[in-house]
């Protein structure tokens, strides 16, 4: 008998998830039996992705530097990255302006609705978090980035998920440093990060032997703390528009993927779905980054030497799903408050979406704190801003949920046509949690 497909195993999981957290909503009891015996499994599930994920990128960077040979194929993989994730990324954001504008969600928002919006979410402490994390932000110079991308101490930032940037910076140091040591030198070290490479894409497989369980116990703590229903409602117009945007992006995708790389659109998707679905359920691209670049190498075959440099970096600074939403939202709340938004404005919600981007954390939550940048940059008053937070926060977390998706769908495709442009695509190699289980037992 067949066995079944991972993704199928994943979406059952997610059904019985969603299915499971609406059956329990019917007891007073339900919400809180989940989050004390079901939630902890999909929190467990993500803390194991995020415990392998700086392991992984150390791995697999140092390992493919190594194995390149020259420095100057280095520069040109790394130079194609950031060219075509910013292209991207102004495509996002230029399809989610596009969409707003046309459509006018905002100005279905009636004054009582956006009354009870602001009543419910404006002193949230989510909301509030977000605030005080943008003012954080903006006080800083406008090379803090390059700052914060050099590490003073090399263990601290790789003890540190959020410093995905000075972990790729340490690395690439140190993979190019190897080579320029000789190979006979770097010997010892290469064989060492190899063999850390194998075992931890190992450890990939046997972590995700327990995803469909793990994101029914995501996706049925979702259901149960989620929002007023009646807010979600009135907010449809909204969201609609923002999924709308999101599909557009998928299209674009599957379309580049055919017309540049010529491989066959819906192949593509079925072979990232696992990471698709991961990445709906735990809404972060860093914690779903192992299966990403499992999925990229073995079962599409993009050369480890350039999906371990580029989806690390996509992971951090490639964010076209949040980018369109940031596009979007801005546009939706300057409507509902009435804020006259010019065109030149407009232009400035592209250049600061994309700047935002870079370097932002590839968290849950990352977005909103974007957003508020972006408000800032088009001069929108400051005493609204919380309304405007508030106007979104309650359909922030399922959206979130889905910009994750195309962001790492994003990152899959990049790595594919950087592939192509440099021709270091391979025979995909699937690889098993059982391989080598006969030599052990």
């Amino acid at each position: 008998m067949r066995k079944m497909e991972l993704h199928w195993k994943i979406l059952i999981g997610m059904v019985l998830g969603i299915l499971f957290g609406f059956l329990m909503t019917n007891f007073e009891w339900g919400p809180k039996f989940i989050q004390d015996w079901i939630n902890p499994f999909g929190t467990i599930f993500v803390k194991l992705l995020k415990l392998i994920a700086i392991p992984l990128i150390l791995a697999s960077l140092v390992k493919g530097i190594s194995d390149l040979k020259d420095i100057s194929k280095f520069r040109n993989i790394g130079l194609r990255t950031i060219a075509i994730y910013i292209a991207t990324t102004i495509v996002a954001i230029t399809i989610g302006l596009l969409l707003v504008n046309l459509i006018k969600p905002g100005n279905g928002i009636s004054e009582d609705t956006i009354a009870q919006l602001t009543e419910t979410y404006s002193n949230d402490s989510g909301v509030t978090s977000k605030l005080e994390e943008a003012s954080r932000q903006k006080e800083s110079g406008p090379l803090q980035f390059l700052e914060d991308m050099v590490p003073d101490n090399a263990f601290n930032a790789l003890g540190d998920n959020s410093s995905m940037l000075q972990v790729i910076f340490f690395t690439i140091f140190l993979g190019i440093s190897m080579l320029l040591i000789g190979e006979k030198k770097a010997k010892p070290l290469k064989d060492f990060f190899d063999s850390l490479n194998d075992v931890v894409l190992k450890m990939v497989d046997l972590i995700m032997l327990s995803a469909p369980i793990a994101v029914f116990a995501l996706l049925s703590n979702v259901v149960v703390s989620s929002g007023d229903p009646d807010l979600l409602l009135a907010l449809l117009k909204y969201s609609g528009v923002v999924v709308l945007g999101l599909i557009l992006m998928i299209v674009f995708y599957s379309l580049v993927v055919g017309t540049f790389t010529r491989y066959n659109p819906w192949t593509f998707l079925q072979k990232i779905s696992p990471a698709q679905l991961l990445a709906f359920s735990t809404s972060s691209s860093a914690a779903t980054l192992p299966v990403t670049m499992e999925r990229v190498e073995e079962h599409i075959g993009v050369d480890k030497e350039i999906s371990s440099f580029v989806l690390p970096v996509g992971a951090t600074i490639n964010m076209d799903g949040t980018s369109l939403y940031q596009g979007v939202a801005a546009v939706f709340i300057s409507q509902a408050l009435g804020f006259e938004l010019t065109f030149s404005g407009q232009l400035t919600i592209v250049l600061t979406a994309l700047l935002a981007s870079i370097g932002s954390a590839a968290v849950p939550g990352a977005g909103m704190v974007m957003l508020v940048i972006v408000l800032e940059a088009i001069g929108f008053p400051a005493d609204k801003l919380a309304i405007g937070l508030a106007l979104i926060f309650a359909v922030d977390r399922p959206l979130d949920m889905l910009r994750t998706v195309v962001n790492i769908t994003g990152d899959a495709t990049v790595s594919m046509m950087v592939a192509k442009s440099v021709g270091q695509t391979i025979k995909p190699k699937v690889k098993n949690w059982d391989d080598n289980l006969d030599e052990v037992r």
